[in-house]
């Protein structure tokens, strides 16, 4: 059974920083693509940034690009993403989503802008204050 679990979300200042971590089982990180997402009240969920795990550029959504930086840890089987310069817009639920068969970073890409992941985490929530 696949399971994805989130850690490291909390409140902090605008212009702190914060880790995320993804913590896999039953699902190896090694390959595949693997992606976060946020939602916060009232919006769209919004696909942030996604790693094809095998190779290949990282995918950041323009409103997070340049301060969150997502990277792989296969011996631990962990996601991250590193979020430095936070902004009160950034306050929302983060989730960790996992998939395989996007054939490449594109693909990956694809699949993070179109929310299409078969896996996801229960969430862990990011407060940023002014």
């Amino acid at each position: 059974q696949v399971q994805l679990v989130e850690s490291g979300g909390g409140s902090v200042q605008a212009g702190g920083s914060l880790r995320l971590s993804c913590a896999a089982s039953g699902y190896s990180i090694r390959t595949g693509c693997m992606a976060w997402f946020r939602q916060a009240p009232g919006k769209e969920r919004e696909g942030v940034a996604g790693l094809y795990t095998s190779g290949g550029s990282p995918y950041y959504a323009d409103s997070v690009k340049g301060r969150f930086t997502i990277s792989q840890d296969n011996a631990e089987n962990t996601l991250y993403l590193q979020m430095n310069s936070l902004k009160p817009e950034d306050t929302a639920m983060y989730y960790c989503a996992a998939g395989s068969g996007y054939g490449g970073p594109r693909g990956c890409t694809f699949g993070v802008q179109k929310g299409a992941f078969s896996y996801w985490g229960q969430g862990t929530q990011v407060t940023v204050s002014s």
